[in-house]
């Protein structure tokens, strides 16, 4: 029995072994450029669309990094092609600007707002605090004989 379990696992290795090496190898700058472009028709990182077009933008990339070019070249004719929404990410200029500095904006927004807010809680506690330390001398004396009638 465990013959034939070896036996059937070495056959799927040797079945498996030619369909692994016919896969096309890719790249770092092949991935590096699937992973900043967009599907057009899908919108979806092309790395993981799987639409025909998606194919076709993954074939120009390749053909293009095969005949040497630069990925910052191939990504520029992608963007005359398709427009700047072939990017996954939008341009640090003009309106794009705005996506990359509100969350920044925001972030640094709620930071003051938890600051004021912890200043001030802090303040009132203080207040209260110094409130509930006005204690006339004859309340405290009268406190006093009172708990002492307690401690006997």
């Amino acid at each position: 029995m465990i013959a034939r379990a070896f036996v059937l696992a070495a056959l799927a290795l040797v079945l498996v072994t030619p369909v692994r090496a016919a896969a096309p190898i890719m790249d770092a700058r092949e991935q590096r450029l699937e992973t900043r472009v967009m599907c057009p028709a899908c919108h979806e990182p092309l790395a993981q669309s799987s639409s025909p077009m998606a194919e076709r933008i993954r074939h120009f990339i390749r053909f293009r990094l095969a005949a040497g070019e630069a990925p910052s070249t191939i990504e520029r004719e992608l963007v005359e092609e398709f427009g700047p929404a072939v990017l996954a990410e939008p341009p640090a200029s003009g309106f794009g600007l705005l996506v990359w500095l509100l969350p920044a904006g925001a972030l640094a927004a709620a930071a003051v707002a938890v600051l004021s807010v912890a200043c001030a809680w802090h303040r009132r506690t203080a207040l209260d605090d110094a409130a509930a330390t006005d204690i006339s001398p004859a309340l405290l004396r009268r406190l006093e004989r009172e708990l002492a009638t307690f401690e006997d």
